[in-house]
């Protein structure tokens, strides 16, 4: 039985298996994994660095507090030397990686208390490195300093994915969110004031315990406040040991159905609308895979969108199209010149 922190011992422990003895460590001990874990030598353009692990929101339908454990930050040097390593390695866009990747604290080479901006600018210093995201965040955990550094370094790219979960406010209390509609909305906006064009994306639970279907329509104008560039949604499913698995008022799987379809479809509405409005804009598209066609390349533009287009390049060149058509999913793109 090995917990999240443990599967560097796997080797170990299966030897102990094979001898019949008892192999358990379910422990939450500070991270260390991650220095036992060998340094792939190779890679691909795109890269995902974990900074952080585990949570201390306790929301009432979530078990990662009980199977992650406690907010854990790994050390401001280890993460500068890792980014490094995998840059060295043909990475040229890093994701940082975290539960709640926000709530990531540290000491940065000068001894000094800092977050998870400081870290994305002292990242943005490496030579080779194109690109910084980060993923998932908690409204919550948004300071000012993360709120300005998308308006202060050019290599963070434009897109937010903050999960709100609900927009009503009964709601959010019984799930144990800690913020309102009316404060999420807030915080959209402070980073629509530093950064106009960034792609926003969230995650939304629809048939929460005794959810009304007003309060769903809740959700429904969040939405359409926030216009969505990209979504993940879901129906309630009841985790063993939360509070909210043994709550009164379980919603019936049809309602449940009912109301993610017609999430779903409003939320699809948005990305096709956010992919239209991009719609000749000029932007700088980073290879990741071949197309279906000779010739053919796919790659992300800096707002995550899916984009192709056609011309003689390799994967992880960075290439300057022109974004033509737009559908639901990608976008079509032009080459304007090299990046």
């Amino acid at each position: 039985m090995v917990g999240p922190q443990a599967y560097h011992r796997l080797p170990d422990m299966l030897g102990q298996a094979v001898q019949g003895k008892r192999a358990t460590d379910t422990d939450m001990p500070a991270i260390a994994k991650f220095d036992a874990l060998p340094q792939r030598k190779k890679r691909g353009p795109s890269a995902f660095l974990t900074v952080q692990e585990g949570c201390d929101k306790f929301c009432t339908y979530c078990v990662v507090p009980y199977t992650r454990g406690a907010e854990i930050s790994r050390p401001f040097p280890h993460l500068v030397a890792e980014a490094q390593k995998l840059v060295e390695a043909g990475a040229k866009e890093i994701t940082l990686l975290g539960q709640n990747v926000n709530a990531w604290r540290g000491e940065d080479d000068k001894g000094r208390r800092t977050g998870l901006a400081g870290l994305i600018h002292a990242l943005a210093r490496i030579d080779g490195l194109e690109r910084i995201r980060y993923t998932t965040s908690h409204p919550n955990d948004m300071d000012d300093a993360l709120i300005a550094a998308h308006g202060e370094v050019d290599k963070l790219m434009p897109y937010l994915h903050l999960p709100v979960q609900a927009g009503n406010d009964r709601i959010l209390k019984a799930m144990n969110r800690q913020h309102t509609a009316e404060s999420y909305l807030k915080v959209i906006e402070r980073f629509r004031a530093v950064r106009p064009d960034i792609a926003l994306s969230g995650d939304f639970i629809v048939g929460f315990p005794s959810e009304t279907e007003a309060e769903f329509e809740d959700t429904l104008r969040i939405v359409d406040e926030v216009r969505y560039a990209a979504c993940f949604s879901f129906k309630y499913s009841p985790r063993p040991g939360t509070p909210a698995a043994t709550m009164e008022g379980q919603i019936a799987p049809d309602v449940m159905a009912d109301r993610l379809q017609r999430l779903q479809a409003r939320l699809a509405h948005h990305q096709y609308a956010f992919n239209q409005a991009s719609v000749g804009k000029t932007c700088t598209v980073m290879i990741d895979r071949t197309g279906r066609d000779p010739g053919q390349w796919l790659g992300k533009s800096p707002w995550l969108q899916s984009v192709w287009f056609e011309g003689d390049y390799a994967i992880g060149d960075l290439v300057e199209v022109t974004l033509a058509d737009a559908g639901p999913n990608s976008l079509r793109g032009v080459v304007s010149a090299p990046a």
